[in-house]
C-alpha cells in the first residue's frame, strides 16, 4: 500500500505568479493628478464606512491589543469576505511595494483584477477629540479593472479614551468594460457589490480581531 502523500498545495501567489507579474507592469487606470476633481458632484462614488472595535486602555496601542490585532489583519488582507474577494500577493514583498491580484466571484463567475498599494499611513494625528494613532494603506486600480479609483483602510486609536475604530474610505467610478455581458452585469450589480464588500469587510475584521483577542486571553 502506498504511503499517504504529505505534499501540500502551493500557495495561491505561486499558482498565479504569471498574473501577478503582468500586473506589476500595469499602470493605474485613472489620472492621479486630478484626484482633487473626483467628487460626488463630478460623478464619482464617494464611500465612507466605519466600525468600532474592542477598546483598550488610554495611551499608545497595547501589545496584543485590539489596535495591533486589526493592524495584522489589515496587513494580511484577510478581512474581505472570501466568497466575494480574495487578495493574492507575494508575502515577503514590502507593503509599500505590494501589487495584489484580486479574485472576485459573483453569480458563478470569477473575475481577476489588479491593484497596487499607493501609500502606507503610519502616524499620530490631532483631531477635535484629541490625538489618535493611525495605521493603514490604500490601493489603486490598475489597467483592466472594471472600476477606477482608490480605497483606503485604516485602524484608529483615540489615545485619550482608548476607543479603536476601523475605517474604509473610497472614491470610484466604473471603467470601460469591453465584454457586454460583464458590462451589463456590473451596471446592474456593481454598486450593490461595492456596498456588500464594505459592510462585510467591517464585520469580518471585527470578528477576526475579537477572535485574536480571545486567543490571547486563553
Amino acid at each position: 500500500m502506498n504511503a499517504p502523500s504529505t505534499a501540500t498545495a502551493p500557495p495561491l501567489w505561486e499558482l498565479h505568479r504569471a498574473r501577478l507579474d503582468a500586473y506589476a507592469k500595469a499602470k493605474v487606470n485613472y489620472d492621479l493628478d486630478r484626484v482633487h476633481e473626483y467628487t460626488a458632484e463630478s460623478g464619482w462614488r464617494i464611500d465612507d464606512y466605519g466600525t468600532e472595535l474592542p477598546s483598550e486602555p488610554p495611551g499608545p496601542p497595547q501589545p496584543n491589543g485590539s489596535w495591533e490585532a486589526a493592524h495584522q489583519v489589515l496587513l494580511n488582507y484577510s478581512f474581505p469576505p472570501p466568497d466575494l474577494i480574495t487578495g493574492i500577493f507575494v508575502p515577503d514583498t514590502p507593503l509599500a511595494e505590494r501589487v495584489m491580484l484580486l479574485r472576485g466571484r459573483f453569480l458563478g463567475f470569477t473575475f481577476w483584477f489588479g491593484v497596487r498599494i499607493g501609500g502606507v499611513i503610519d502616524e499620530e494625528r490631532t483631531t477635535p477629540d484629541g490625538p489618535e494613532r493611525v495605521w493603514g494603506y490604500n490601493y489603486r486600480t490598475l489597467e483592466g479593472h472594471f472600476e477606477k479609483g482608490e480605497i483606503t483602510f485604516t485602524v484608529h486609536k483615540k489615545l485619550q479614551t482608548g476607543r479603536v475604530h476601523f475605517k474604509v474610505k473610497a472614491y470610484s467610478q466604473p471603467d470601460r468594460i469591453d465584454n457586454i455581458f460583464y458590462r451589463i452585469g456590473f451596471k446592474l450589480f456593481g454598486r450593490t457589490l461595492q456596498r456588500k464588500f464594505a459592510r462585510e469587510s467591517l464585520r469580518r475584521l471585527r470578528t477576526l480581531v475579537v477572535e485574536q483577542l480571545q486567543k490571547g486571553r486563553g
